[in-house]
C-alpha cells in the first residue's frame, strides 16, 4: 500500500521525535477517547506535546482547533504539522522550551 501524503508528514514527525529522545505515540481512538485529540502525542522533557498532521490544502476541523487550544491553555505545545513545516518540528519544541533541561 503506498504511503498517503499525511502519512509521509506523521513518519517525519516520527523520526524527529525519535531523533530527541522524546515519548510519542499515536492515539487510537476506539470509542472510548476524546474527539479532535491529535495524531501524535508526545512528551519531552516535561513538554507535552499535541502535533496534528496535515497534508495538501487540509484544515483543521472544529474538534482539533479545539484539542489544540486546549493543549496550549493547559500549558502544552500544541502544533499543526505538513509538509511545508515538518522539517522545522525540532526546532519548533526546542524553542518553546527555554529553562527546561
Amino acid at each position: 500500500m503506498a504511503a498517503t501524503p499525511e502519512s509521509k508528514v506523521k513518519a517525519k514527525c516520527v523520526a524527529q521525535l525519535k531523533a530527541m529522545g522524546a515519548l510519542y505515540f499515536y492515539p487510537v481512538m476506539g470509542g472510548y477517547g476524546t474527539n479532535g485529540v491529535s495524531d501524535i502525542v508526545a512528551c519531552y522533557k516535561g513538554l507535552y506535546i499535541a502535533i496534528e498532521c496535515k497534508a495538501g490544502k487540509n484544515k483543521l476541523s472544529e474538534l482539533q482547533k479545539a484539542f489544540l487550544e486546549n493543549v496550549k491553555a493547559a500549558g502544552g505545545l500544541a502544533l499543526m504539522i505538513n509538509e511545508e513545516n515538518v522539517a522545522d518540528l525540532t526546532k519548533l519544541i526546542l524553542d518553546s522550551k527555554p529553562n527546561r533541561s
